[in-house]
C-alpha cells in the first residue's frame, strides 16, 4: 500500500489481462495541487502546500513532493511549513477547482452514461456496457487518462476490477499518475497480501481493533476466527469486512447520490472560551446550514455538532428531531444544547455544526401544528433579502459586533459527505 506519497506505486503493463472487471475508480493525482500548476506552470516539480499562508489554516491538499517530506491534508501548516520549510504555500480556489472538476467529469460521462462522483475529484464508472464503443475496461481506462492529461492538462490514476471497492483500492496502488488493473479471477490474489487497513471504510481506530487482535492482512480479516471481527468491529461492520476481504461487493455504479448531510464549520485564529461568543458562532453557522437546506429543499431530521479543542482532540455530538426541519433557528437551539451539554470547557479552536439524515422538504407530510411556522416565514424573507442585496449586509442583531471575538476566523464547508 502507498502511503499517499508514491511509494509502494505498482501499475500494470500495456495490454494487461483486464478480463472479468468492469468497475474503474479514477482519481485525479494530487487535484487542488495540481491545479494550481496547471495555472502557474513555474510552480511544476515543486514542494506545493494549498491552504492560507498565516493563522493556523490547515493544509487542503500537497503536491507529491510536499508528501514526501511528510506533509499531509488537514494538517496545520504551521507544522507543515516545518517538515518542509521550502515549499510554497499557495491559497485554494474553489471555484477554480470546480471548474475543472465539471471538465473532468464530462469526460468521464462522454465515455458511459454509468457516473458516480464520489467528490470533486474522483469518480467511480461502469463501462461493461460499452465496449463495442470504446473496448475492454482497461483500454478504456487508458483513453480515460490520456484525455484527461490532454484536454485538462492534469493526471489522474485508475483502478480497474471487478468491484467497487478493488477498483478503488487499486487505483490507490497506482498513484500517481498510474493504472492498474485487477483480472476477476485474481480479485482473491491480489487482496490478501494487502494491509487491513487499506481496506476502503478501514479507519485508524478500526486498524487499531483488528492489530489488537493480530489482524494485519486482508487475508487475516478473510481467515478470522468466526464472531472475531463482529467483537473488533460491530456486528454489521464485521460482517460488511470480512466479504470485502472475500472480494464480494455486490454495491453498483450510482448515477444519482442523495446528499447526506450539510454543514459548515469554523477554525478561530484565537481559541475561544467565550460561552456567549461561541453559542453566537454556533447559530451563526446553523443558520448557514438552513439557508443551504432550504436553497435545496432538503429538510434534516438530525443536528450535530463539531468541537476542537485547543490541544487538536476533537468530539462530536449528534441529536435527533422529533420533526425534520430547514429552520436555522431550530438547528441552532438544538446545535446549542448539544453545546452546553459538554463537560469539557477548555479553549476551542473549531467548531461546526451539520444537518444530517436529510429528506426531500415536506415528504414527511404536513403536521396539524407548525411550531416553527413563523420561524420559517421569517427565515424566507431573509433568504431573498439576502440574494437582494447579499449575505453580508444582512445578519442577525446578536452577531454584529462578533467579529472582533472571533479575530478573523477563517471558514470552511464540511460539504457534501
Amino acid at each position: 500500500m502507498g502511503r499517499g506519497d508514491g511509494s509502494g506505486r505498482m501499475v500494470s503493463s500495456p495490454g494487461a489481462d483486464d478480463s472479468g472487471t468492469g468497475i474503474l475508480h479514477v482519481d485525479m493525482d494530487a487535484f487542488y495541487a495540481s491545479v494550481a500548476t496547471l495555472d502557474d506552470p513555474s510552480l511544476r516539480g515543486l514542494p506545493l502546500i494549498i491552504g492560507a499562508p498565516d493563522g493556523r489554516s490547515v493544509v487542503s491538499s500537497a503536491s507529491y513532493e510536499a508528501r514526501r517530506f511528510g506533509v499531509r491534508s488537514a494538517m496545520p501548516v504551521s507544522q507543515a511549513v516545518r517538515l518542509c520549510p521550502a515549499a510554497r504555500i499557495v491559497a485554494p480556489d474553489f471555484a477554480r477547482y470546480q471548474a475543472v472538476s465539471s471538465q473532468v467529469m464530462a469526460i468521464f460521462e462522454s465515455f458511459t452514461p454509468l457516473v458516480e462522483p464520489l467528490s470533486i475529484d474522483e469518480a467511480f464508472l461502469d463501462v461493461r456496457g460499452v465496449r463495442r464503443l470504446w473496448g475492454s475496461p482497461g483500454e478504456i481506462a487508458a483513453l480515460i487518462r490520456r484525455r484527461v492529461a490532454d484536454e485538462v492538462g492534469i493526471n489522474c490514476s485508475v483502478g480497474v476490477a471487478a468491484t467497487k471497492h478493488v477498483a478503488k483500492m487499486a487505483s490507490t496502488l497506482s498513484k500517481p499518475d498510474g493504472l492498474l488493473i485487477v483480472p476477476g479471477a485474481r480479485t482473491q490474489e491480489f487482496l490478501d497480501p494487502r494491509p487491513a487497513a487499506a481496506m476502503w471504510g478501514v479507519g485508524p481506530k478500526a486498524a487499531e481493533a483488528l492489530e489488537r487482535r493480530g489482524i494485519r492482512t486482508i487475508r487475516d480479516v478473510r481467515e478470522a476466527a468466526p464472531g472475531m471481527l463482529e467483537r473488533a468491529l460491530g456486528p454489521a461492520a464485521g460482517g460488511r469486512l470480512r466479504q470485502l476481504a472475500r472480494g464480494e461487493d455486490a454495491r453498483e455504479v450510482e448515477t444519482e447520490r442523495v446528499e447526506k448531510s450539510i454543514g459548515h464549520e469554523e477554525t478561530f485564529d484565537v481559541d475561544l472560551t467565550d460561552l456567549d461568543v461561541l453559542r453566537a458562532e454556533l447559530l451563526r453557522l446553523s443558520d448557514r446550514v438552513g439557508a443551504r437546506l432550504r436553497a435545496a429543499s432538503w429538510e434534516a431530521r438530525t443536528v450535530a455538532i463539531k468541537v476542537r479543542f485547543s490541544d487538536f482532540s476533537t468530539i462530536t455530538r449528534a441529536q435527533s428531531l422529533p420533526e425534520p426541519t430547514d429552520v436555522g433557528q431550530r438547528i441552532g437551539d438544538t446545535a446549542t444544547a448539544l453545546f452546553d451539554g459538554l463537560e469539557r470547557r477548555d479553549p476551542i479552536r473549531l467548531l461546526g455544526v451539520r444537518a444530517e439524515k436529510l429528506q426531500s422538504a415536506g415528504s414527511a407530510g404536513f403536521a396539524l401544528w407548525d411550531d416553527d411556522a413563523e420561524r420559517r416565514r421569517l427565515e424566507g424573507a431573509l433568504d431573498d433579502a439576502r440574494a437582494r442585496f447579499g449575505s453580508a449586509m444582512i445578519t442577525r442583531a446578536r452577531h454584529v459586533g462578533r467579529d472582533d471575538a472571533r479575530d478573523g476566523a477563517h471558514p470552511r464547508s464540511f460539504g457534501r459527505e
